[in-house]
């Protein structure tokens, strides 16, 4: 258990601590007030001593589907879909080894295409795309954003849930072998995330991806972190990924430090389920009751380039505050939130978190983005949240939070105002750590 209170760090209770939180590219170290402060990380493990031979050895000894070379032997056409900016996938790393064994059996280069898995979100320009594979892959391979409004270039799959299309990049839909790359974490509404996000809704279309993040389906108790059994997200994500026929995985698990712990290849969701149980192991730690205050973060660069990501933070670190506590975000936002975006304007168009999630129950109403909206509504209605980050303070007040310049003053003063009862928890890696209050 990775669950640890000052008296496990010195034989005698420090009236201090320092606790260094995942910020950016960097560190951002805190004092806290040690008699009343638990820290909650996830269950060390350990970073493989040969991330290379790791991969290799999964790509030819998968879960549930024959050796990559086998598989790909032949094709005429292969598409890896690979995870963007906003991900801690070591796509620099994994990307290359991939495209090795590719080569190795023989198919040639212009039979490759990568498509970078971006969802809803903004594409990555030329020189994302190098830092993000390498500049050699982007120059001797096809590399295709994709864009889930361009309709020409998707393919429907039946329908959903509701009777929308099941829209699909054509690119995944077209090639002889599909690839599916990225890394395994909790998620705030689907579970875990890899396995079949990558296709859906990493290359689906945007009105695909509204309806499977619809206000019912993101409303339900199930649709949290580490759920997956029974919840209406995540089981028509991989639905609707199957329709495309079979696809090879290649999932990592991580550390902070985004230095590879597992390797997942083989069968789409024999070989995803083999790495989120992993993953559960390791984030998911149990704690006595709720916090009065709960300091989390965004896990760090790239993860908390922006608000919209940042939300992922908040809903872990409201997972244990009680109700009317404070929840505080260290989040870097680089990107800010980011400006323009439809989730800036569906909740500084409003007035509070409450009349966000009238609209969103309002039939017909539906909005990009509204499922990170409604997230952040549904923590806003139980408890405070405070922002540190780069965002101007007027932004930060018009999305309804309250700007944090100083994260021990803010914790020291809700401790003092408080008392002696006072309980404050920090989740210095965010939503790698999955707390949950223990149920009697």
């Amino acid at each position: 258990m990775a669950i640890w209170t000052p008296t496990r760090v010195a034989p005698t209770i420090a009236r201090t601590m320092r606790v260094s939180l995942a910020y950016g590219a960097d560190r951002l170290s805190v004092e806290l007030p040690g008699d009343v402060t638990t820290v909650i990380e996830p269950t060390p493990a350990a970073p493989l001593a040969d991330e290379r031979a790791a991969v290799v050895a999964a790509l030819r000894a998968p879960i549930g589907r024959p050796p990559l070379r086998d598989v790909v032997r032949g094709a005429r056409s292969v598409c890896i879909a690979f995870t963007d900016a906003t991900r801690a996938t070591p796509n620099e790393r994994i990307i290359p080894w991939l495209l090795d064994e590719i080569a190795a059996a023989g198919v040639p280069r212009d039979r490759v295409v990568l498509l970078n898995q971006l969802g809803t979100h903004r594409p990555s320009p030329r020189e994302e795309l190098e830092r993000l594979l390498t500049a050699e892959v982007v120059r001797d391979y096809r590399v295709v954003n994709h864009d889930s409004t361009d309709v020409g270039a998707l393919v429907q799959f039946g329908t959903t849930r509701d009777g929308t299309p099941a829209l699909l990049h054509r690119l995944l839909a077209d090639a002889d072998v599909r690839i599916v790359t990225g890394f395994i974490e909790p998620h705030l509404f689907a579970g875990f995330s890899g396995g079949p996000k990558g296709i859906m809704p990493g290359g689906a279309g945007l009105a695909t991806v509204i309806s499977n993040h619809g206000a019912h389906n993101i409303g339900d108790p199930r649709a949290t972190f580490g759920v997956t059994d029974g919840n209406p997200v995540w089981e028509e994500i991989r639905d609707i990924a199957l329709r495309v026929g079979p696809s090879f995985l290649l999932n990592v698990a991580l550390d902070e430090r985004r230095r590879i712990t597992g390797v997942f290849a083989g069968d789409l969701i024999d070989a995803h389920r083999a790495g989120l149980e992993f993953v559960r192991g390791t984030a998911m730690q149990r704690v006595a009751a709720p916090f009065d205050v709960v300091v989390t973060t965004n896990s760090g660069a790239p993860l908390d380039l922006n608000l919209y990501q940042g939300v992922k933070g908040i809903a872990a670190g409201a997972r244990i505050v009680r109700d009317g506590g404070t929840v505080i975000l260290a989040c870097e936002c680089r990107e800010g939130v980011p400006s323009g975006s439809p989730f800036e304007r569906l909740m500084t168009e409003c007035s509070g978190p409450g009349e966000v999630l009238a609209r969103l129950a309002t039939p017909g109403f539906v909005r990009p983005e509204q499922w990170q909206a409604q997230i952040l509504s549904l923590v806003l209605g139980r408890a405070r949240v405070l922002v540190r980050s780069t965002i101007p303070d007027h932004s930060l007040r018009a999305m309804h939070l309250d700007p944090c310049p100083d994260i021990a003053a803010a914790v020291r003063a809700e401790v003092a105002r408080i008392g002696p009862s006072a309980r404050v928890a920090v989740l210095p890696q965010g939503p790698l750590t999955v707390p949950y209050v223990a149920v009697s």
